[in-house]
This record gives structure tokens, C-alpha cells and sequence, in this order.
């Protein structure tokens, strides 16, 4: 758990869960397994065991020791939904969330079908929480766009998109039901080009549907050098929930 990430939209993680697969293109040059990677091997490092998935039960409770609310991106090194995480695990983070509700917690994952279906039945309290913030991972049309289908069919009081490598034009999008938009593009060695017109298109969209707007960065390889100004000024737009 890290009380000062260097994540823009967040000020916190918390991580009950490590490790992934990769299930789309999104997932090509997944940062949390380059960093956990370079660990694996390294005894009694929270990664030695790299990227391979696994539940953490003593991190479970972490939330409590900050009395100072916070913004929490909950399983920045995984995906709370992954479908080798078992239902009674998941109640048990998501019970966390619901008694340690002074943060707001960001949510976010690839595996939008499990977490509709859970939204939906047992997790249903939760979903209904404003400080509880459910999201979906959005990095093209064939693989990003259903998971807006199946974020909106969930009965939840917070949605939000991250748009995360932005991999092309997502082309018209109904954001009926959405209430944030995060995107950015992809940094690190290999990563694959976002076009200006992309994001510019999103966020005309976004204004158009009411739908606060994220810019997080360009990304490249080159991350801090291309920054996050989109002609010419920075959008640091926040959800406004009711009930918070």
C-alpha cells in the first residue's frame, strides 16, 4: 500500500491482491508486471514471486490505518475481478471499502462481465455506496466497448472509464450512465502511439454528455518529456457524486 502514488488521479494504492494475466491488447506492455518482474526470485520481496497472481490477506485491512481520507486505486498491481480470485475474497475487500468509508476507492478492472454480475447480487450494498468508485478498463472498439455495456448494465452510483492506452478512434460513444472519463496513453519502451485527434474527439464527446474529463498524458517512452497538456492547458476534472 503506498500512500503517495504518483498516479495523477489517485492518491493512494492498495493492493489485497498481486499479479495478473493478460486477457486483451491493453495488457501488452502492462507496467505492474514490468515492475514486479524485475523483482521475482528476490527473497521476501512483496513481488518474488514476479507477476504470478496470489492473494495478499494481510494487506486486507490496510485502509484503516489512514485516518486521512484519500483516493484509493484498489489492485494497481492486479484485478480485484480476475477469475482466480474467489467471490468470498472479493466480498472481503469490498467489505473494507463499506467500513472504512472516510476514502473514496477507485476500483478498476478488464473483467467487466464478473464485475456487473457481482454489482449486481451479492456485492449490491456496495455498489450502491457514492465513496465506492466502479471502472472499466477502455483501450479500443473490439475489446473496450462492451466493457461500457456491461459497467452501465450495473447498478451502480459511480462509474468511470479509463481510457487507457488510448490504442485507436473509439468512433461514437454513449456515455449515458458514466460518470468520469480518464485517458491517457501508453509510456514505457515499445509503447504504441496515440494520435491527437483520438483524445480530442473523447473529450468533445465527454463535454457534450456532461462527463468529466481526464487527460493523464501522452505517455511515449519518454513519459515526463511529452506531459500532459492538451493544446495547451491540463483537465483535471473530477466526479461529483451525489451523496459524498
Amino acid at each position: 500500500m503506498s500512500d503517495r502514488s504518483a498516479i495523477e488521479w489517485t492518491d493512494a494504492t492498495w493492493n489485497p491482491v498481486r499479479g495478473c494475466t493478460k486477457i486483451s491488447p491493453g495488457c501488452k506492455h502492462c507496467y505492474a508486471q514490468t515492475f514486479a518482474e524485475r523483482f521475482r526470485g528476490v527473497p521476501n520481496h512483496p513481488y518474488e514471486q514476479g507477476f504470478d497472481l496470489r492473494l495478499v490477506p494481510e494487506k486486507i485491512d490496510e485502509p484503516f490505518k489512514w485516518r486521512t481520507p484519500r483516493r484509493i486505486f484498489v489492485n494497481s498491481m492486479s484485478d480485484l475481478f480476475h477469475t482466480k480470485v474467489p467471490d468470498d475474497y472479493i466480498a472481503e475487500v469490498v467489505d473494507v471499502m463499506l467500513r472504512a468509508d472516510w476514502h473514496t476507492y477507485q476500483v478498476l478492472t478488464k473483467r467487466a462481465s464478473r464485475m456487473s454480475e457481482l454489482l449486481n447480487d451479492r456485492l449490491k450494498k456496495a455498489a450502491a455506496k457514492p465513496h465506492i468508485w466502479w471502472g472499466v478498463s477502455v483501450e479500443n472498439k473490439k475489446h473496450g466497448l462492451p466493457r461500457i455495456d456491461f459497467l452501465r448494465s450495473a447498478r451502480a452510483k459511480m462509474r468511470f472509464l479509463s481510457i487507457e492506452p488510448l490504442l485507436e478512434d473509439l468512433g461514437k460513444l454513449n456515455l449515458r450512465g458514466i460518470h468520469w472519463a480518464i485517458v491517457g496513453g501508453e509510456s514505457g519502451p515499445g509503447a504504441r502511439p496515440m494520435r491527437p485527434e483520438w483524445v480530442t474527439s473523447i473529450r468533445h464527446q465527454c463535454q457534450a454528455q456532461n462527463v468529466p474529463f481526464f487527460f493523464k498524458q501522452w505517455g511515449g517512452v519518454r513519459k515526463a518529456k511529452a506531459g500532459r497538456l492538451l493544446e495547451g492547458r491540463t483537465y483535471d476534472e473530477m466526479p461529483f457524486i451525489v451523496g459524498t
